[in-house]
């Protein structure tokens, strides 16, 4: 039963510290908010997606959402009651869904596992949340740190997001508040109105990031997946030109490369490296030469699309390796250019972006000078 997924966005996270919100900051070399999305949109179970933002920060979120298309984003509201009051009605505009998980999107550590935990539990209840149990031990203090009291921890849990509703009545739920109402969580609202509700085993790497100590520590939980590495490769003729381009840098020389695209044999190689590493075929699957749209197109376009595909499934490149074996033209001159511009469309610090060459000391095709290859390797680390 098709879900959809509502992520809150607008607050200004003033307790994480000076800067940009919280749910902008870099995270593991993403916009935090991105990490959500990106686990939502990765859920068979979820069709629309649709985040509350400040309208104020309409420029980060589109930057956040960059090659994630069909995310709806609407203003949110004064509090996050409000905000959630205002992604309820706007699902209810459309073909309201039979269920709604909301989110925090200082939450980055979603996983499909609870997902669907909170999914299932849905069948039964009509509001689920994943949770921890408490296992340090409780105390109660006054202002000044003096302990008052011992707290049993015995059934008490911590709670966290993804939670899970019957979308018609919390929407019901919601409707009847009063405009200035304000609960600590979208369960509290649930259960105000009645709803049986149930709790499902979370995560650690669900924790909320709400001091600047905590991002630090939750980029560690969320970081550790799995670590994919794809290979490429690909190979031109030379024929007729003046000049070739390998990994986005137009370069003289006194032939041209034969192929349906610009040629570039550097980037259809890392894009083949990408797609591998996602398991998501290679680059004639998603832009065949039998196509004539793709006569003369930039590679970089190629580049972009396997790119933002591995967004979607939730990774994050990290490292890019690209291998050119020719004779001819000399490599040395241009690698410089060639690394700044494969960084700049994939979103690498520099370092992270590795262009070198070799020779086949004469040997075979390229040592002819008959054509030239290319060979890449791409890290992509996955959730999970």
């Amino acid at each position: 039963m098709t879900a959809a997924a509502l992520i809150v966005a607008a607050g200004r996270g003033q307790r994480a510290g000076a800067g940009l919100p919280k749910q902008f900051r870099p995270f593991a070399g993403q916009p935090m908010l991105r990490w959500s999305v990106a686990a939502f949109r990765a859920s068979p179970a979820i069709g629309r997606i649709v985040v509350v933002a400040d309208p104020a920060d309409g420029d980060l979120v589109h930057a956040a959402l960059d090659g994630l298309p069909g995310i709806e984003t609407i203003a949110g509201g004064a509090t996050r009651t409000g905000s959630v009051r205002r992604g309820m009605e706007a699902l209810a505009a459309g073909a309201p869904p039979a269920h709604v998980l909301i989110h925090d999107a200082a939450r980055p550590g979603v996983t499909p596992e609870v997902i669907r935990n909170v999914l299932e539990a849905l069948a039964h209840v009509d509001a689920a949340a994943p949770a921890l149990a408490v296992a340090d031990a409780l105390k109660r203090a006054g202002d000044d740190g003096t302990v008052l009291d011992d707290v049993p921890r015995d059934d008490l849990w911590r709670v966290q997001t993804p939670q899970g509703f019957s979308f018609p009545p919390l929407l019901a739920a919601y409707r009847a508040l009063d405009e200035s109402a304000a609960y600590a969580d979208d369960l509290a609202v649930a259960r105000a109105a009645g709803l049986a509700a149930r709790l499902v085993p979370g995560a650690a790497r669900l924790g909320k990031i709400t001091f600047p100590e905590d991002h630090a520590m939750m980029e560690q939980l969320v970081g550790v997946g799995a670590t994919c590495v794809g290979a490429g490769f690909d190979a031109h003729r030379f024929g007729p030109g003046d000049h070739v381009t390998l990994c986005g840098v137009r370069i003289p020389h006194d032939h041209g490369l034969i192929g349906h695209s610009d040629a570039d044999a550097g980037w259809h190689a890392l894009t083949d490296a990408l797609l591998g590493a996602i398991g998501a075929g290679d680059i004639g699957d998603h832009f065949p030469p039998s196509d004539p749209q793709w006569r003369g197109a930039d590679s970089g376009r190629f580049l972009r699309h396997a790119a933002a595909l591995v967004a979607q499934a939730g990774g994050r490149i990290v490292h890019a390796d690209v291998t050119l074996i020719c004779e001819r033209p000399r490599i040395g001159p241009h690698r410089a250019a060639m690394r700044e511009r494969t960084a700049e469309v994939l979103g690498l610090p520099l370092a992270r972006a590795s262009v070198k060459a070799t020779t086949t000391e004469r040997m075979g095709f390229t040592g002819r000078e008959e054509g030239l290859a290319a060979q890449a390797t791409a890290t992509v680390l996955m959730p999970g």
